[in-house]
């Protein structure tokens, strides 16, 4: 039985290194790994990433950009990571950021009334 954790914990570290180093699509952009989720099977990864949006690298650019990148991403990491079988990578924007941002508002912006009364 694979230990999962440890097989997330060298699947990140790999792909941050991939991303960072080896792949070339500049609309990537400043992508920041959040979590990888490797299925019991091994055959799904759901990487959960983060990015710093501007006018060029909107969340559905960078989203586009890893889908086309898959296929390069999967064959770097499968010579990094030895697995009988590669999974398949599904990525999937973490929000929880802009949870935390929109909660942080909220509270000051609630705080702040207060202070008026």
């Amino acid at each position: 039985m694979p230990n999962i954790p440890r097989l997330e914990s060298d699947i990140e570290r790999a792909l941050t290194r991939i991303l960072r180093e080896d792949a070339k699509d500049p609309d990537i952009g400043f992508l920041t790994i959040t979590e990888v989720d490797l299925t019991k099977d091994l055959s799904y990864l759901t990487i959960y990433y983060t990015v710093i949006e501007d006018e060029k690298h909107s969340r559905e650019v960078v989203q586009n950009a890893l889908e086309r990148s898959n296929k390069f991403l999967r064959t770097a990491l499968a010579q990094k990571v030895h697995l009988r079988k590669m999974p398949e990578l599904r990525f999937r924007y973490d929000d929880t950021l802009d949870r935390a941002i929109r909660i942080s508002e909220g509270l000051k912006k609630v705080m702040d009334d207060d202070k008026e009364e």
